[in-house]
């Protein structure tokens, strides 16, 4: 994905208002116009067609877990009481 100029190539797809436009050029100053800027990049990418990819499942079950740990635990030496 080339994103470089997505900014430049945003203002041409579609009408923009004067603070859309400001923003893209000059950046955010505050937290609200990040998110403005950050919707106005995904909406450039679902306009180009590109998709996130789905993040990998790092679950696991409580079952797994213990069953894992019992497999990977050392022998602990019997008690030697006389």
């Amino acid at each position: 994905m080339n994103d470089k100029n997505w900014k430049e190539e945003y203002k041409g797809m579609k009408p923009l208002n004067k603070k859309q436009i400001q923003l893209l050029d000059e950046g955010a100053k505050s937290l609200s116009q990040s998110w403005f800027i950050q919707a106005m990049y995904i909406d450039w990418k679902k306009i180009k067609g590109y998709k996130t990819p789905e993040p990998p499942n790092c679950q696991s079950s409580f079952k797994e877990f213990e069953s894992r740990i019992n497999q990977s635990t050392i022998n602990k030496p019997e008690d030697e009481s006389d």
